[in-house]
């Protein structure tokens, strides 16, 4: 047995199958069915079964993954170190988020994180609330809208980082829609009269879903749900269809358009909390820590 054959081990047992294995590891299949036999052949008993096109751990797999994974940790913590040693002329800086951070805020963030350490590769992944927490192993950093979920690595830190709003969209014709639109105050809307209306939800993993959901199971209201799409834009252009009532960020609301009208949820509005998600906050790399400070958070955050 190797450090080499179990930290292969640790991402076989992460993805599920071999040949995702290999690829994310930039080895062949037979060099990562190799690391693996000589390593059931340590154990003297299975560790893995295939099952179609992936595997199923063994009870024994199982015990020794938690291992694996544990050694891949403090593998990743090492390299974050030499990064950080290193200093800034090159390295790499993943980063997650969710819809609402990745189209409105994000961007300007990375640019000027840019133009302040061009050598520096930087790939932003987005995704709904419910993707990026179970990818978050992939980042250096992310950021999720909404509740932060139980059940993080302990190692994880987290600190709220924007506020936002959740409001509902209507077309200029429905009949919440306001007449005359009114000025730069938000109209308000109660949850019971949306209650009335179909709606237009975005897909399961949302944050947006999430939280409009439970405000109506907390109401004891019932949701007419006409549509489910993924993405803010799809949305959009369902409710300009006139398919129903959307729910968006306050930041995905169009500007200057007159065919759309944006109604604040009750009187104290839906807020919401956007947090960044820093795995390994004990063992950041320069890159990392360069790019919290672009976002105005500190190095070591508060779990």
């Amino acid at each position: 047995m190797t450090p080499e054959q179990l930290l292969t081990f640790a991402v076989v047992a992460e993805t599920g199958a071999i040949g995702r294995a290999a690829e994310r590891l930039h080895l062949t299949q037979p060099a990562v069915s190799g690391q693996l036999r000589l390593l059931q052949e340590s154990f003297g008993q299975p560790l893995y079964r295939r099952e179609g096109r992936g595997i199923r751990l063994t009870a024994a797999g199982e015990q020794l993954a938690g291992v694996a994974r544990q050694l891949r940790q403090s593998f990743q913590r090492a390299t974050a170190l030499r990064v950080a040693l290193a200093g800034m002329q090159g390295g790499a800086l993943a980063i997650g988020a969710s819809t609402t951070p990745a189209s409105y805020l994000l961007p300007y963030v990375v640019a000027a994180f840019r133009r302040e350490h061009p050598g520096v590769a930087v790939t932003l992944t987005s995704g709904n609330t419910e993707a990026i927490v179970r990818d978050l192993a992939r980042f250096d950093v992310a950021f999720i809208e909404g509740d932060v979920p139980a059940e993080l690595p302990t190692d994880l830190a987290v600190h709220a980082w924007a506020d936002d709003e959740i409001v509902a969209l209507v077309r200029e014709d429905h009949p919440l829609a306001p007449h005359p639109p009114g000025g730069d105050a938000l109209p308000v809307v109660s949850l019971r009269a949306l209650s009335a209306h179909p709606l237009v939800m975005r897909e399961a993993g949302s944050g947006v879903r999430h939280q409009v959901s439970q405000a109506f199971v907390r109401a004891g209201l019932p949701m007419q749900v006409s549509l489910e799409l993924a993405g803010v834009e799809g949305v959009r252009e369902a409710v300009r269809a006139g398919l129903g009532v959307g729910f968006v960020s306050a930041m995905a609301v169009p500007r200057g358009e007159p065919a759309l009208r944006a109604l604040r949820l009750g009187k104290r509005g839906l807020p919401r909390h956007i947090h960044a998600l820093v795995p390994h906050a004990d063992a950041l790399g320069g890159p990392a820590l360069a790019f919290l400070a672009a976002c105005r958070l500190p190095g070591r955050l508060q779990s």
